[in-house]
């Protein structure tokens, strides 16, 4: 046996596996109970009337080409480039959506601030909710 396969055993770790959950809070019902209840509600069939809208947002790196030209190929070797890429910024995605009507709207800002979240709450009840009963809960 060679020295570099001795070393190269498998075994039973897989750091690029990953799996990830939501540890709740210790002793606390009260956030069990409120996921419980945002899950049931996706569950309910649906009514216009009560429309389950739903918002997110989060930014998102601009990026361009890589700024270095790839080493020319040659017979053999796959191709190398540079992972050096054109940072262009970020931006924020604002999104808006109904789960059970399949309906959804993205919009792009510059920046994040609070005006810039007040005009998409403002659009989307304007456009959308506006009208219709609010849930109770």
């Amino acid at each position: 046996m060679k020295l570099s396969q001795a070393h190269t055993q498998k075994n039973s770790l897989k750091p690029h596996l990953k799996r990830q959950w939501v540890i709740p809070p210790r002793k606390s019902a009260a956030f069990v109970w409120r996921m419980e209840e945002v899950l049931d509600l996706y569950e309910e069939p649906y009514d216009e009337k009560r429309p389950v809208v739903c918002f997110d947002e989060r930014p998102c790196q601009l990026i361009g080409e890589s700024v270095r030209d790839p080493l020319p190929m040659k017979p053999g070797p796959i191709e190398r480039f540079d992972s050096e890429y054109e940072r262009g910024g970020v931006c924020w995605v604002l999104m808006s959506f109904e789960p059970l009507s399949g309906w959804r709207e993205v919009v792009l800002t510059e920046r994040r601030r609070k005006r810039e979240f007040a005009h998409s709450m403002r659009r989307l009840v304007e456009e959308r909710v506006i009208r219709k009963p609010r849930r109770s809960g």
